[in-house]
């Protein structure tokens, strides 16, 4: 593998947003499985405090998810799947507040289409298109760097880098 961080190879920005999507249904079923618990320890009640409080576990459960695979492997499953991997300057490994970092700035996909949609009352099918855009948006971010890079990447001091292929033997 290289051993120098600028001169990398980056995978391509369609190869990352499709593995985006892979893990988008990955963590998916991680918070399927997080919203029956929290229903269950709930007792399944519908009050505002009790939407928040499920809102805000599955917060959590998406950090832990990825900040955990981040810098355990330096890939979530969805990533070793399509050879990418997280690293930092020397391909060192991403230590916790870096990744906890990256995990926060990583919803600029959706933040701000989000925060528009909740001033402006936009319906569901409305917001889909307002998240769609956003989505759209920050992928371009990636054609104003020249090693296309995420711009959250960018602002967390990480990259993500192509992994070779496995040796077949």
């Amino acid at each position: 593998m290289l051993n120098n961080f600028e001169t990398a190879a980056t995978p391509t920005v369609k190869r990352r947003l499709i593995s985006m999507v892979y893990e988008a249904f990955l963590l998916a079923s991680v918070e399927a499985l997080a919203t029956v618990i929290y229903m269950i320890v709930t007792g399944n009640r519908q009050e505002p405090v009790f939407q928040h409080g499920r809102n805000f576990v599955l917060f959590l459960v998406a950090a832990a998810y990825f900040v955990h695979f981040w810098t355990d492997s330096g890939h979530t499953l969805a990533m070793k799947t399509w050879r990418i991997k997280l690293v930092q300057p020397g391909y060192a490994r991403v230590p916790y507040r870096i990744a906890a970092i990256r995990y926060l700035l990583s919803w600029g996909w959706f933040l701000p289409a989000l925060m528009v949609c909740y001033a402006v009352g936009l319906q569901r099918g409305q917001a889909v298109i307002a998240i769609g855009i956003g989505i759209v948006a920050w992928a371009m971010t990636a054609f104003l760097d020249k090693d296309r890079q995420f711009l959250h990447d960018k602002l967390a001091g990480t990259r993500l880098v192509s992994m070779p292929k496995p040796s077949k033997q």
